[in-house]
């Protein structure tokens, strides 16, 4: 989360909570449980 923070110029607490919420919308406990389903999904390749 600190990288991304770094990278877009927000804190970590922001990508801790965007991230917490497209866990949520995808139904993932885990990072690659997310980026799964976002392909399964067509919302990544």
């Amino acid at each position: 989360n600190k990288e991304i923070a770094r990278q877009l110029d927000v804190s970590p607490n922001t990508v801790k909570t965007h991230v917490a919420r497209l866990f949520e919308k995808l139904g993932a406990k885990r990072r690659t449980d997310a980026i799964a389903k976002a392909r399964e999904l067509g919302i990544v390749r």
